[in-house]
Formats: C-alpha cells, sequence, structure tokens
C-alpha cells in the first residue's frame, strides 16, 4: 500500500514527482520502462492490454495490461527521426540508414558481396544560384575574402545570406526548393537514357543488360537551399545479386552524370512571378568509390556521411523545425460550416505564429514568407507551399534509395523485432514455462488507446540520468578507439 506524503516542504515538482515514484509499489518497473527508451525525448503513452490464447485448451499463454503497471500506462520510444526533436531515436534511424547505405556498398543484409567490385559513384548535386551570399572561398585550399571584402569565420552568421536582399531571386529560390524532389526523379530517368546513349546502344537493350542503382540525401546548405549527396552503382540486370557486363565502366557512368546533369529541366509557366527554368547547379562533385576501400573515399566514409545528414532536417539552415499552418483552421483562416468566423487562434492569418515572432535571420524569415505568399497563389496551389513554408518550400523525402539497391528499413526494423522475440522465447525458457506444440493455434487479442506523449516531472529526471549514462559510454567507446581499453 502506497503511503501518504508530505511534500510541501519540497519545491521543485520534478523531485516532488520523483519522490512519489520512487514510493510507489514497483519502482525498479518505472525505471526500467524509463531506461529501456535509452533518453527518448517524447514518448508516446499508451493504454491497454493484450492477451494470447491458446484456441484448443483455452489456456491464456502470455498476457499484458498497463492497468498493471505503476503509473498505468506503457511507454513507447517515438521513432522521430530528426535529431533536433529526438536525438536519441534518430541515433537508431542514422544507423540504420548507415547499415542500408554500407550494405548496398560492401555487401551483407541479404545484398551480394560482390557489389565491392561494382561500379560506384559518390555523387553531390548542387542548386544554382539566385544571388551572390556570404561564404568562404578558397583557392587551392587557401582561403579567400568573401564578396563582401571580410573573411569569415566558419560559425559567421552571415555565411549564406544574400549581399544585396533586394536584388536576391527569392521567388526562384523557394520555387527550386518545391521542385527539388521532380528534378532529382528526372535526374535518375537522364542518366539510365544518357548511358545507353554513351555506350552506343537502346535503351532498351541497356535495361535488358545493366541496372542504375542508387541512395541518396538531402542536405541543406546554408543559404537555405537544398542538395543531394548520392551513391550510385550500375548492377546487372537482376540487380546486386548478378554483375554488370564489362562495357558498363565507372568512366561510362561518370559521363552519363555529367550529361544528365547538364541536360535535366523543369520549366514553370506563371503569370505572377515569370516563367522559370529549375535545373541543376553549375557544381557537380563525382567520386568513384573504389573497390575494397582503396583510396580516401571508403564504404565506411560515404555511408557515415550519408547517414550523418538522414536525421538532419531543415534547422541546418537556421528554420524552424515545426509546421507553421494554424491547426484549427488548417491555415484557412476560418472556421465554422455554412456560416463562418475568422479563427480566433490565428486572427484570420492563417499561421500558427506571426512570422516576426519567429527567431530565425532575415533571410530565412523572408524565405518563409516567400514561400507562404506564393502557396496562396492558385497556380502553385498543388505545391502546398504554405505547408512547408517551415521547410523553406522542400517538400521531398530526405533519404530514399531505388528498389534494387540494398535492403530496406523494414527489413532492419524486422531483425530488431525478431532479436526481441528471440530474448522473449529465451526468458520463458529460463522460466521453465512450457513452449507452445507444434500443432498449437494461438489467438492474440488487443486493444490500445494513445493517451498522450512525454514524461511525468520525475521520469523526465530518470530520462536525462539514462541521457547522460548513454554520452559517458559513447564518449569512452571512441576515447579507447583512439587510446585504448582503460586498465583495471
Amino acid at each position: 500500500m502506497t503511503r501518504a506524503l508530505d511534500l510541501r516542504h519540497v519545491i521543485s515538482p520534478a523531485v516532488r514527482d520523483l519522490i512519489e515514484l520512487a514510493n510507489l509499489q514497483d519502482f525498479d518497473r518505472v525505471r526500467e520502462q524509463v531506461t529501456r527508451l535509452g533518453g527518448c525525448s517524447a514518448p508516446v503513452n499508451l493504454v491497454g492490454w493484450t492477451e494470447t490464447r491458446d484456441t484448443k485448451t483455452n489456456t491464456v499463454i502470455r498476457a499484458y495490461a498497463t492497468a498493471d503497471e505503476p503509473t498505468g500506462r506503457l511507454l513507447t520510444a517515438c521513432g522521430n527521426r530528426r535529431s533536433s526533436r529526438c536525438p536519441s531515436c534518430s541515433r537508431v534511424y542514422a544507423a540504420d540508414t548507415y547499415h542500408l547505405v554500407r550494405a548496398g556498398l560492401s555487401g551483407g543484409k541479404n545484398v551480394a558481396e560482390t557489389v565491392r567490385t561494382h561500379p560506384r559513384l559518390f555523387v553531390t548535386l548542387t542548386a544554382p544560384s539566385f544571388g551572390p551570399v556570404h561564404n568562404r572561398p578558397t583557392d587551392g585550399g587557401k582561403l579567400r575574402p568573401c564578396r563582401c571584402g571580410q573573411h569569415h569565420d566558419e560559425e559567421a552568421p552571415v555565411l549564406g545570406t544574400p549581399l544585396n536582399p533586394r536584388t536576391y531571386d527569392y521567388a526562384g529560390a523557394v520555387l527550386w526548393n518545391a521542385h527539388a524532389g521532380a528534378l532529382w526523379t528526372r535526374f535518375t530517368t537522364y542518366v539510365r537514357r544518357e548511358l545507353a546513349s554513351y555506350l552506343g546502344i537502346t535503351q532498351k537493350a541497356l535495361n535488358a543488360a545493366v541496372r542504375v542503382s542508387f541512395a541518396k540525401v538531402a542536405e541543406y546548405q546554408k543559404r537555405g537551399l537544398v542538395h543531394f549527396h548520392a551513391v550510385v552503382r550500375l548492377d546487372g540486370p537482376d540487380g546486386h545479386t548478378t554483375t554488370p557486363p564489362a562495357f558498363a565502366t565507372a568512366k561510362a557512368l561518370t559521363e552519363a552524370v555529367h550529361q544528365a546533369r547538364d541536360r535535366v529541366l523543369l520549366t514553370i509557366n506563371s503569370d505572377a512571378v515569370g516563367d522559370r527554368i529549375i535545373r541543376w547547379g553549375a557544381k557537380l562533385d563525382v567520386r568513384e568509390i573504389k573497390a575494397l576501400g582503396d583510396g580516401e573515399l571508403t564504404d565506411q566514409r560515404v555511408a557515415s556521411y550519408v547517414a550523418k545528414y538522414a536525421t538532419k532536417s531543415a534547422e541546418g539552415s537556421g528554420t524552424v523545425d515545426r509546421s507553421l499552418v494554424c491547426a484549427p483552421c488548417s491555415g484557412r483562416g476560418q472556421v465554422g460550416g455554412r456560416v463562418r468566423d475568422l479563427c480566433s487562434h490565428c486572427e484570420g492569418t492563417g499561421r500558427a505564429e506571426p512570422f516576426t515572432d519567429l527567431r530565425v535571420q532575415t533571410h530565412v524569415r523572408t524565405m518563409i514568407r516567400t514561400a507562404w505568399t506564393l502557396g496562396g497563389m492558385p497556380e502553385f496551389a498543388h505545391l502546398k507551399l504554405t505547408k512547408w513554408a517551415h521547410m523553406l518550400g522542400f517538400r521531398g523525402h530526405f533519404s530514399t534509395k531505388s528498389r534494387a539497391y540494398s535492403t530496406t528499413l523494414g527489413a532492419l526494423r524486422d531483425v530488431r523485432r525478431g532479436w526481441r522475440i528471440a530474448q522473449a522465447e529465451a526468458a520463458r525458457e529460463r522460466a521453465g514455462h512450457p513452449a507452445p506444440g507444434p500443432d498449437t493455434v494461438l489467438v492474440t487479442e488487443s486493444s490500445w488507446a494513445f493517451l498522450a506523449t512525454g514524461y511525468r516531472p520525475g521520469e523526465e529526471l530518470l530520462a536525462n540520468q539514462t541521457r547522460h549514462e548513454t554520452e559517458l559510454s559513447r564518449a569512452a567507446k571512441e576515447r579507447a578507439k583512439t587510446e585504448g581499453e582503460v586498465w583495471a
């Protein structure tokens, strides 16, 4: 029985709540739930039950109910990929992306190890210029002054901002971000066409002999524009399990990438901002990934680079990581049925918060305002720019891959799920519970409901301790790589 506590002398609500948790009948279970999440920033709170029953004997094999938990609920990880929202869960996503990309470079995870010998390129595609910006130009590795005449530090807040905001093409920049995903899709199509042209064969003959596989990730530059890093690989007709023909070389693929970059374009017809041509920027970096890790561009280095940016969002450009659309009115500025009234939350603007209240640079605020303005025009309604104004217009996926590149994130999650099931089976054997027979039919019934997100104040203290211990363990492992293990 829980004893009554007099905690009026405890000022901190978090400490008061932690004392209350510590006086529950099973505080160890409370700690276990929080620790198991690995420091998740916004866990999902669930209530419900699940029961597995043997249909032949009508006996219950397994049963669980949140009513039996000390706090009356179950905590599960949020699973958010964005490091700005949940560093803990984003590390899991980054690890999955790392294994996905590296499997396509080195093999493993049901991918043939012979992919090491396939032609592979690491390609970086950039956005064009929409006006000169503050930067740190180099010449032969030597830093040169910016166009403004100054040498900027690496963390200087003016980096990426226009030298002359009045002449900067903000509409063009936002529209380029909005079409970057479509531009990438067309680029992958043109790579196949240009490869066939370079090899002097038809596209049908190329598809019968060669498959082009890729994995890419998007990254924001400081100027607020997206660019893409991609692994492009040549396989045989059946994917990574087959070797490409001898004529499908890295040189041919490099030429196809250059030609595709030059020829891909999208045309926008607009009366409001004028006709636009969306195409790639002049800067293109194409480097071959050597077999067996020869050279400076290794499989591990490329996979780590791609995985790092898979957990990023637009916050790298200095923008916010939340939608600016007013939720009660869905950005329409009005609520109600036939008789509509102005939304009291946004006062008819459709914005969740005024742009002037955003703690961002003027350059980013102007891009957000431009995206919102363009999103209100009928000719750009299909781009949903008001919804993606906080992303500066970009509305594509941050990481994608072709079907035959390697394994999938779902398959990697299935492996983790299988491992947990194996751990549960081992626990059952240790407890001496009988195993179901081969003819046993099990039926599982469940009922779950969402309760809330986040921790109780006391649980937040426990989560902070878990995060601290995780960081200490990670730092110790990094030191061990360079300094060796610490002597006992």
